[in-house]
């Protein structure tokens, strides 16, 4: 009796320890996952766990989004789960998406997954047209977005109609034009062919690659007023910040990059942002909603992490690279020691040989002398000649093989010092091996980081025990050389590009309906027609020409 007591008062009590626990469904762009999380979980553990279930390290891109009331947040990690402002009824769902975007994405996406995920967002928002896209340009990326599902065009296998249940182009687009779904399919078409041999993280990284250049790729616009009640926009992306008129999306008015930005500061609604340079005053502007107070702040926060976790993997990276290059110095040491030694033993056996071979060659002659004095002595008996004929005749092969060895030996004394000389080159080779490893460059070229360097960067140095790595003029110009033919490639590549997008944008553009034009349309079209038709980068470096301080009146007197 007393046993059974025991027995369930111990159950009871392993019952009451197992923690509570909640389910969460967490939505990715193309898949869907359900955990059970227990009631104290923070943030950091949920995000930990879909991180780590996806396979991702470059966790400083996501987040986890919840919609509340028409208006998304994004889960803290420092915050309870359920301490956030989300729905009680189970499962809880959030959606696992990037949050902050790169400027380069070439350039800071490594992972594979990191790359995909990337793509499948951007694709969505051009889709539903929260990137603006012409329509020229939807017709190139809905290609790369084909030649990324289905492979290299076949087109035994892929014929007419086969894109007609897929969703390619943003309905914008597709309304804006006299064309029938077949038209649209075989112009993406004669694009897609033209992508034979790409994997398919090679054709999703050239739709972002296309798509990053897009005004409104990577920008969160918010409704502000500068100190004259001037109703603004402020977006924010991986470039910095910058203003728009409420009625232009595509082009702002004046902009800020991240590096002129020394602190960002709120306090109830009023943004301050302090420029990097203190002779500057600094300018403010209002905000109707505290969140996006907070989530500037984090953005630039997360923004410091990112280029932080940037320079320590460039730092593990040059640590990386400077052991490899000692272990090459060290084996070049090696090499050239063995090389040395094996040229101080082919001369030494060089002189043995063309030794050897100068007394056979006067053995030879003794040989010869000897023959022509057996030859002059008179025989007086038939005998006595048939014996110094036999002498004679012994006397005569004796020579011949010593003349035989003599050449031997000289021609392996050529050869030995032909091996010598070869010996040597391969000395020098050593030699000009282990100056090249000791004078080249140990890091590849890269851009200024506008975030400062982890503490421990200040010790670390790129000079061995024994080891300078200094750049030479004959690298530098390798250097060089290597930049310009990129260069060149990539405005071939560009050149290229840009006139296929004009002939498309020709061919179709006898069939647009003008009435049917959006807003966004009409600012594209007039800013092209302006010249204005450049790279995102270099709208945003026209309008970074004037001086902060003539940056900052102008914002304020808008």
């Amino acid at each position: 009796m007393a046993g059974a007591i025991a027995s369930r008062m111990s159950f009871s009590s392993l019952k009451r320890k197992q923690p509570k626990t909640f389910t969460v469904r967490i939505v990715t762009m193309d898949a869907e996952m359900e955990f059970n999380c227990e009631m104290k979980w923070k943030g950091k553990d949920l995000f930990d766990l879909v991180c780590r279930t996806l396979g991702l390290r470059e966790t400083w891109f996501f987040g986890l989004q919840y919609t509340i009331k028409d208006t998304v947040a994004w889960l803290k990690m420092d915050k309870k789960v359920l301490d956030h402002d989300v729905s009680k009824e189970e499962p809880v769902t959030f959606h696992f998406l990037a949050k902050f975007y790169p400027e380069n994405a070439e350039e800071e996406l490594v992972q594979e997954i990191t790359q995909h995920l990337f793509f499948l967002q951007v694709k969505k928002q051009i889709l539903d047209e929260k990137i603006y896209c012409p329509p020229e340009a939807s017709v190139l990326l809905a290609s790369y977005a084909v030649q990324a599902k289905y492979g290299d065009y076949d087109p035994s296998v892929h014929k007419r109609g086969f894109l007609a249940q897929e969703e390619l182009l943003p309905k914008r687009v597709i309304n804006l034009y006299q064309m029938t779904p077949e038209m649209w399919e075989e112009r993406i078409t004669a694009w897609y062919a033209e992508h034979r041999g790409r994997a398919r993280d090679e054709a999703e990284m050239e739709y972002l690659k296309i798509a990053q250049d897009l005004e409104m790729y990577g920008v969160n616009y918010f409704t502000i007023r500068n100190k004259k009640g001037t109703e603004l926009l402020l977006g924010v992306d991986a470039l910095g910040l910058h203003i728009y008129d409420p009625e232009n999306r595509l082009t702002p008015k004046i902009s800020f990059p991240w590096n002129e930005i020394r602190n960002i500061s709120y306090s109830d609604k009023e943004f301050t942002i302090k420029p990097l340079d203190k002779k500057i005053d600094v300018f403010k502007f209002n905000s109707s909603k505290l969140r996006v107070n907070k989530l500037m702040e984090r953005q630039r926060l997360a923004r410091e992490k990112q280029m932080r976790e940037e320079a320590e993997r460039t730092r593990d990276e040059l640590e990386r690279r400077l052991l490899q290059m000692k272990e090459e110095a060290t084996m070049a040491n090696e090499a050239l020691m063995r090389s040395e030694e094996t040229a101080d033993l082919l001369a030494e056996k060089a002189q043995i040989t063309e030794e050897e071979a100068k007394l056979l060659a006067q053995k030879a002659a003794e040989a010869e002398q000897e023959m022509q004095r057996i030859k002059a002595t008179a025989i007086r008996t038939e005998e006595e000649k048939r014996l110094m004929e036999q002498k004679v005749l012994e006397a005569e092969v004796l020579a011949l093989k010593m003349a035989e060895e003599s050449e031997r030996r000289a021609k392996e004394a050529d050869q030995l010092k032909q091996d010598l000389q070869e010996a040597r080159e391969a000395e020098r080779r050593a030699k000009q091996k282990l100056l090249e490893i000791t004078t080249k460059p140990t890091y590849p070229p890269m851009n200024p980081l506008p975030a400062p360097l982890p503490p421990d960067m200040a010790s670390f140095n790129l000079v061995g025990d024994s080891l300078s790595f200094d750049f030479k003029d004959t690298d530098m110009k390798r250097l060089s050389m290597e930049i310009e033919k990129e260069k060149v490639e990539y405005m071939e590549k560009s050149k290229h590009l840009q006139e296929q997008l004009n002939e498309l944008k020709t061919e179709i553009e006898a069939l647009r309906l003008k009435e049917r034009e959006t807003a966004l349309d009409m600012l594209h079209s007039e800013s092209s027609d302006r010249g204005g038709g450049g790279s995102k980068h270099s709208t945003i470096k026209k309008l970074t020409l004037q001086s902060a301080k003539s940056r900052v009146a102008f914002f304020e007197e808008l």
